[in-house]
C-alpha cells in the first residue's frame, strides 16, 4: 500500500472517530447505564449502557486517572466479559495497542445507538469493595464512555440495582427509588465519576446540620454489623462542629449537599478518599466503639471534608483535564493536599475531635518523621515527591520499604509544615492584623454554585497571597519546596511558640501518631506487629546492623519476639549498656544482628518555648461556638 492511499485511510478513521464524537457532543444524548450490583457479595458488578452513536468509527475509554489517587491506576484488568452490539447483533471490537484502556468498534449504517455489556470483578484497593453485608461503590470501574467530547458534556442516567434488603447513601440526587433499584437524576460523567455509593445491610444516618446552617450535612455509616453502627452523641456533636468551624474557616460552601459516607469493616482497605458533595472514608469495623473514637474518625473525616474546597472546588490547572485519559502534572498537590492536610488537622482540633494535645502529637509526629530519621530529604526535594506521583504509584506512595531513603508522599505532612510556616510570615508581616484565614476567604470564598471547578496556576496563588500580605512569596515557596536540608521545616511551629522534642512519653496510639513504635525513632526500625521488617532507616542503628525491608525478626535477646519484648529491650538498653541482639530470617536462613543502642525510650513530642508567646494553641480555639 503506498503512501498515500495509508494517510487517506487514516485521515478517514480520524474523521470518523471525530464525527461520532461530535456527533455525540452536538446530540444532547444521554447514556442509559444500569449496574446490577445483586452480586456484590461473591465480588461482582454487571454493567449494561446504551450509548447514543452515528454509523462509522466508535470510540470507546475506560477511565485510568482516578480520582484521588492522582495516578493512572483505572482497573482494567478487573474489566471482563466485554460485548457490543447494535441493530441487534454483535460488533467485533479491538482493544488500542497503545493504550489498553481504550476500545474500537464500528458502528453499522442505520444504528443510532450500541448497547455495551461487562462485569466489574471487585478485587479491593481505592475503587469498590465488598464485603457479605456492604458495598462501597465507585462508578468509574462500570463505565465506558464515548471518546471526544469531555466529561462535563457526556449525560449519563444511571440506575443501580443493589442486594434485597439494602440500604445505601450517596450525594446523587434520586429521581425515583422502587424495593432495591434506584434511579438517579441525569448527571455529567465528571459528576457521576465523584459521588459513590455506600451500600449495606446494617446502615445507619446522623445527622450533622448546625443549628442555622441552611445546607443540610449527613453522615451515611454502613459496617458488617449492627453493633458497629453505635456513635455516641459526644462524636456526633463534634462531627456537626467541624461542618460549623468550616462554615467559619472557609466563608463559604460550593455543594448542594454533602454526605459523609463512612465504611466500617475489618475486611476493606483503610483510607480516605475525597469527592465534591461527599468523601469514601474507610475504617475498622468498631472504631466508634473505641475510646479513642473521635480522634480515630477526626483526622480522617476533617481531611476529606475539607477536600471539598481544596482539590474539589479550587485545583490546579494541570489537575484538572477534560476527561479521564489525559495524564495529570501533580507538581502543586503540596497545595492539593499539604494545604488540605493544614486545613483537616485544624478543624479536627477546633471542632472538639482532636484534643489541642492531639494536634501537638500531630505536629510533633510529622516533624521528627520528616527530619534526621528520613535521609531521602537531602536527596530529594519535597516538590520532586508530587511530580513523581504518577510514575510511582504502586497500590500506594509509600510502600515497597527503604522508604526513609526514596521518601513518599511527603507532600501531606511537609506541605502542612510549610503551610503553617507561611500562616506565622502573615501573622508576623502584618503584625498580627492578618492570618491564613483571611487567605482562606478570598481563596476558597465566593457564592455557592453548587459542585463547580475553579482552577489556579502557581502564579495565580501567590497573587492571592499577595492580597493578604505583600511578601515576595514565589522565593518562598520556591526555597522551601527545593530544600535538601537534612532537617524538617519547622519553622512555622517554633514561630507559633513551640518546639519538636524527644522524650520516653509514648505518644497515644492512633492515626495520629502514623505507627510511630518505640523502635522508630531509636533503633532505627519500622516492623509489623508480626515482625516483618518495613523500613530500617537509612543510617540508623539497624541499617548498621544490615537490616533490610522483608526480613522478619523472630528473636530479641534470646527471647520469642513480640513488640513487647523488643519495647523492654530498648526502655533496657539505658541501664545495662548491652547491644540488643536480634534472631532474623532473611529469605531461608537465620541471623543474629547486634545493634549499638543504649539510649532507651524515645518518642517526639511538642513542649513549649519558654517566654514566647503561644500563637499556636490561640489558632486551635473554636471559632463556630
Amino acid at each position: 500500500m503506498n503512501r498515500f492511499v495509508l494517510r487517506l485511510l487514516l485521515l478517514i478513521g480520524v474523521a470518523a472517530v471525530l464525527s461520532n464524537a461530535l456527533a455525540f457532543a452536538q446530540s444532547g444524548s444521554t447514556i442509559r447505564l444500569a449496574v446490577d450490583a445483586t452480586q456484590a457479595t461473591q465480588k461482582i458488578l454487571h454493567t449494561r449502557e446504551v450509548i447514543p452513536a452515528a454509523p462509522g468509527a466508535l470510540t470507546l475509554y475506560y477511565p485510568k486517572w482516578i480520582q484521588g489517587t492522582h495516578a493512572p491506576i483505572g482497573p482494567i484488568a478487573n474489566l471482563t466479559g466485554l460485548k457490543i452490539s447494535a441493530n441487534g447483533k454483535v460488533l467485533p471490537w479491538k482493544r488500542d495497542t497503545l493504550d489498553v484502556f481504550t476500545f474500537h468498534a464500528d458502528v453499522p449504517s442505520g444504528a443510532k445507538e450500541v448497547e455495551v455489556s461487562f462485569d466489574y470483578l471487585i478485587a479491593g484497593g481505592p475503587v469498590c469493595s465488598a464485603t457479605a453485608k456492604l458495598l462501597d461503590l465507585n462508578w468509574y470501574p462500570v463505565v465506558l464512555y464515548p471518546a471526544g467530547a469531555p466529561a462535563e458534556r457526556i449525560i449519563l442516567k444511571p440506575v443501580l440495582r443493589l442486594p434485597a434488603g439494602w440500604k445505601f447513601g450517596t450525594a446523587l440526587p434520586i429521581e425515583n427509588q422502587s424495593a432495591s433499584e434506584i434511579s438517579f437524576q441525569p448527571v455529567a460523567l465528571d459528576r457521576l465519576l465523584d459521588s459513590p455509593v455506600i451500600a449495606g445491610e446494617y446502615y445507619r444516618v446522623f445527622d450533622l446540620t448546625p443549628p442555622g446552617e441552611p445546607i443540610h450535612h449527613e453522615i451515611d455509616v454502613v459496617s458488617d454489623s449492627e453493633a458497629a453502627l453505635a456513635m455516641s452523641p459526644e462524636v456526633q456533636k463534634s462531627l456537626t462542629n467541624l461542618v460549623a468551624e468550616s462554615g467559619k474557616l472557609f466563608g463559604s460552601r460550593h455543594y448542594r449537599d454533602y454526605h459523609f459516607l463512612l465504611t466500617l469493616s475489618e475486611h476493606t482497605p483503610h483510607f480516605g478518599v475525597e469527592h465534591h458533595e461527599s468523601n469514601d472514608s474507610r475504617l475498622p469495623e468498631r472504631v466508634l466503639l473505641s475510646p479513642g473514637a473521635s480522634r480515630e474518625v477526626g483526622g480522617l473525616l476533617a481531611h476529606e471534608f475539607a477536600h471539598s474546597w481544596s482539590g474539589k472546588f479550587r485545583r490546579a490547572k494541570d489537575m484538572s483535564p477534560a476527561d479521564f485519559q489525559i495524564p495529570l502534572q501533580t507538581e502543586l498537590l503540596w497545595v492539593y493536599e499539604g494545604n488540605t492536610s493544614y486545613l483537616g488537622d485544624l478543624l479536627a482540633a477546633r471542632s472538639g475531635l482532636w484534643t489541642p494535645d492531639d494536634y501537638h502529637q500531630a505536629m510533633a509526629s510529622y516533624s521528627a518523621s520528616l527530619g534526621p530519621g528520613r535521609p531521602g530529604r537531602t536527596w530529594r526535594p519535597v516538590v520532586d515527591t508530587a511530580v513523581a506521583v504518577p510514575g510511582t504509584f504502586t497500590g500506594g506512595p509509600d510502600t515497597g520499604g527503604w522508604i526513609s531513603w526514596r521518601r513518599g508522599s511527603d507532600y501531606y505532612e511537609e506541605g502542612e509544615l510549610l503551610w503553617l510556616e507561611a500562616a506565622s510570615i502573615i501573622r508576623e508581616q502584618s503584625h498580627g492584623q492578618k492570618s491564613l484565614e483571611d487567605f482562606f476567604h478570598i481563596f476558597y470564598g465566593g457564592p455557592n454554585n453548587g459542585p463547580e471547578l475553579k482552577t489556579y496556576t502557581f502564579d495565580e496563588l501567590m497573587q492571592t497571597l499577595n492580597q493578604v500580605v505583600s511578601y515576595d512569596w514565589a522565593s518562598f515557596w520556591n526555597a522551601r519546596l527545593m530544600s535538601i536540608s537534612p532537617e524538617a521545616p519547622v519553622g512555622g511551629i517554633e514561630a507559633f511558640g513551640w518546639k519538636m522534642t524527644f522524650t520516653p512519653e509514648p505518644p497515644a496510639q492512633g492515626r495520629i501518631s502514623r505507627g510511630i513504635s518505640n523502635s522508630t525513632y531509636t533503633i532505627g526500625l519500622n516492623l509489623s506487629k508480626e515482625g516483618v521488617i518495613s523500613d530500617p532507616i537509612f543510617y540508623g542503628p539497624a541499617f548498621k546492623a544490615g537490616l533490610a525491608p522483608g526480613m522478619k525478626v523472630v528473636g530479641v535477646n534470646g527471647r520469642l519476639f513480640t513488640p513487647e519484648i523488643l519495647d523492654d529491650a530498648i526502655k533496657a538498653s539505658k541501664s545495662n549498656l548491652k547491644p540488643i541482639e536480634l534472631l532474623v530470617i532473611v529469605n531461608d536462613y537465620y541471623k543474629i544482628v547486634s545493634i549499638d543502642y543504649q539510649e532507651g525510650e524515645r518518642y517526639p513530642h511538642l513542649i513549649r518555648i519558654p517566654d514566647k508567646p503561644d500563637y499556636l494553641d490561640e489558632l486551635l480555639k473554636p471559632e463556630a461556638r
